[in-house]
């Protein structure tokens, strides 16, 4: 998923937040880099996607949200727990209580960048 920033406020804050919007470019993007297929039918599906606009942090508490609704926690530096554990950081599904192997299934990309970009300076730079 790919979207564009329209704002943001009190970054680096308790009350962390951005507003985007999901464009026919995102869409377009996300086709060609992700599904390798830049279709109309690729398209549609994506712009289809419910997602929220707006995303938030506690960046004092590491608590933030993603797309999707989900809450999540930024935890710190992960000790890997396998070989095909892919994360270098702890993020916690908050409803689940599941930390994010690294892969793009369970994830943690998307929601690594989300909180990098709330919370610049308590997220890790690398």
């Amino acid at each position: 998923m790919e979207v564009s920033g329209i704002s943001a406020e009190g970054l680096d804050t308790s009350r962390a937040l951005i507003r985007t919007k999901h464009t026919r470019e995102n869409a377009i993007a996300f086709c060609r880099d992700y599904a390798l297929a830049v279709t109309e039918e690729c398209i549609r599906e994506e712009l289809a996607r419910p997602l929220n606009d707006v995303v938030t942090a506690n960046c004092i508490t590491g608590e933030f949200t993603n797309f999707y609704g989900e809450r999540h926690r930024f935890l710190g530096l992960k000790i890997r727990s396998s070989d095909f554990d892919l994360a270098k950081y702890a993020i916690m599904n908050l409803a689940t209580r599941k930390i994010a192997d690294g892969s793009s299934s369970s994830g943690y990309p998307v929601n690594i960048e989300i909180f990098r970009v709330l919370c610049p300076a308590r997220a890790p730079s690398d």
